[in-house]
């Protein structure tokens, strides 16, 4: 295919070369209804190019294809069969290949390491979650995606199970066997969903992890605006192979799917897959290489979690050299403060920060004047590390400590009748909230499993060192919400 075109950006210029008085949403009607203080911050293209998809991208019928050929182009970019565009982000287009692949009731296997967007679909599709354990790192104190091994026990135990999710890579940069996972599940005549938010642009690069569909995944959703160059709320989601029929998938995708899509998300999309099919080689070459500069100029200063450290057939199978993972322990501080350090006194901000690490991503924006930037802060950073508060201690669970009991499917759980309980004293009670320390936002309990005293603890103490938790109903966490003993 002919990947110089990008049909949802010369449709939105030739939108704007027509000249199109519009009577249709959006009310600001490309701006002119906009107030001068918005246009002086935003700017006045923002709005622009803000137009209806149909009777704007395209004529009442969408007779020209704008979107669908944008798709088929995005598919043939990285080796899928189909490709389906989002603009609610991954976290939608996760839940379509949920409720695509398991009716409500069924089993689905799916990675404990999951997102809370991940436990959101299995709430809402009323499945039935099979869970499969990440493999635990007591030394770094995380979780690697399940391995081959854990997939098969799995499916023994759920031989009834329509499928499986998979997380990989994960927020840290590690990364699961895909071929491998994949061919367990098609020994059972199973479809793989993969879950690769962080993998949009491991399509277009060789040396990087393996991208889903080239590992035989038949689903795999991706966030193009995390590693990629789309806006926020730009996802992706591929289909390969006939497991899954992609006229379900649409069908499925349409019960979800916004009707008021926003033709700027797709207009990047569009022009992220063109730049990335005609350059993204050359560009991936020169974004590992600055990574690898980064790594360098930090190892002497503070430890840097790099490829040798937690590649192992008991850890990751792999790791995505983008992902600069810096930890904090000898220095003696948290990842919260290092953050609020670098972003207070640098303007530096990073995306992940844990109770002892940070982590940078470096993407095809990268130049030697932002790893610069970054190096120095992260220099200046340790040089008054001393001067800065202690980490505080945050109690974090032993290996399998945090395989909690699911007593009841997650849906049933989230609807039942619920008491708010002081933390200390919701141990053994079934929780009915998802409680997720964010970033990674990966659930330390969820509804329907028993809370323990080590997840309080952890929550307690994380909650003390500077931890965010967005979810639970009591901003404050002083209770958790419990099943109801009276329900």
């Amino acid at each position: 295919m002919d990947h110089s075109q990008a049909p949802v950006l010369q449709a939105i210029a030739d939108y704007h070369a027509r000249g199109d008085l519009s009577f249709t949403p959006p009310g600001h009607k490309q701006g002119r209804g906009v107030d001068r203080r918005v246009l002086d911050v935003l700017g006045a293209d923002v709005f622009k190019s803000d137009v209806l998809v149909m009777n704007g991208l395209d004529d009442r019928l969408m007779t020209n294809g704008v979107l669908s050929k944008a798709m088929d182009l995005m598919a043939d970019a990285v080796d899928a069969d189909h490709a389906f565009f989002s603009t609610c982000g991954s976290s939608l287009s996760v839940k379509t290949c949920i409720i695509t692949v398991a009716r409500p009731g069924e089993k689905l296997l799916v990675s404990r390491n999951a997102h809370k967007s991940v436990i959101a679909g299995v709430i809402i599709s009323g499945i039935e979650p099979v869970w499969v354990h990440p493999r635990w790192d007591a030394h770094w104190q995380w979780a690697y995606p399940p391995g081959v091994d854990e997939v098969r026990e799995a499916f023994g135990r759920a031989p009834e199970a329509k499928g499986m999710l998979l997380i990989t890579p994960t927020d840290y940069g590690t990364c699961a066997a895909i071929k491998g996972v994949a061919e367990v599940c098609h020994s059972f005549d199973r479809p793989l969903i993969v879950d690769e938010a962080w993998g949009a642009h491991l399509p277009f690069h060789p040396d990087l992890p393996a991208w889903a569909m080239d590992a035989g995944a038949d689903l795999c959703v991706t966030s193009v605006h995390k590693m990629g160059a789309g806006l926020e709320q730009s996802s992706v989601y591929h289909l390969k192979g006939d497991r899954i029929d992609p006229a379900i998938l649409s069908m499925r995708a349409d019960l979800l799917d916004t009707t008021s899509p926003s033709a700027l998300v797709y207009a990047a999309l569009d022009g992220w897959r063109r730049q990335m099919a005609e350059h993204g080689h050359e560009l991936l070459d020169r974004a590992v290489g600055l990574a690898g500069e980064v790594r360098s100029r930090l190892r002497d200063l503070v430890t840097v979690i790099d490829r040798e450290h937690v590649v192992h057939p008991d850890r990751a199978d792999d790791h995505d050299p983008l992902k600069v993972v810096l930890d904090l322990a000898e220095l003696g501080i948290s990842g919260y403060t290092a953050s609020d350090w670098l972003r207070e006194h640098h303007r530096v901000d990073v995306g992940l920060a844990d109770h002892r690490r940070i982590a940078a991503q470096v993407t095809v924006a990268d130049d030697a004047s932002t790893v610069d930037r970054l190096c120095d802060a992260v220099a200046d950073l340790v040089e008054h590390a001393d001067g800065l508060p202690r980490a505080r201690r945050v109690d974090v669970p032993a290996p399998g400590e945090l395989e909690l009991e699911q007593a009841m499917r997650p849906r049933d759980a989230f609807y039942a009748d619920a008491d708010h309980v002081p933390v200390r004293e919701a141990v053994g009670r079934i929780c009915a909230e998802t409680i997720s320390p964010y970033p990674p936002g990966v659930p330390a309990a969820l509804p329907g499993e028993v809370i323990t005293q080590p997840v309080v603890d952890y929550l307690l103490s994380g909650h003390e060192a500077g931890m965010y938790l967005p979810d639970p109903t009591d901003s404050e966490f002083r209770t958790i919400r419990v099943v109801s003993r009276n329900g």
